[in-house]
């Protein structure tokens, strides 16, 4: 039984990087997202936010639509709670009509 379902992540990485240090960090994500299976990516760009996170007020907003399990997903979000490149994050999934 296939019980992966697709899910959007939306992840804002700290927008006082470098555009090499975003990159890198970035690099790093992916290698621990991807084998789950990362079906697109989009890169949004730095962005200011609507309000600060800690003392940050810009940040690189990246999209990633994964196929995943549950219980993956939550492996997933564990990672991004302990990553500290990650400023915030947000997933939802995605339904199919």
């Amino acid at each position: 039984m296939n019980n992966k379902k697709i899910y959007e992540n939306v992840i804002i990485i700290k927008g006082e990087f470098t555009e090499e240090q975003y990159k890198k960090s970035l690099t790093e994500i992916k290698k621990h997202v991807e084998p789950f299976g990362i079906r697109e990516l989009d890169e949004k760009g730095k962005k200011k936010l609507a309000y600060s996170v800690g003392k940050n007020n810009t940040g690189y907003f990246v999209v990633l639509e994964i196929r995943v399990t549950e219980q993956e997903i939550l492996e997933i979000e564990r990672y991004y709670r302990v990553n500290s490149d990650i400023l915030k994050f947000m997933s939802v999934r995605k339904y199919r009509r």
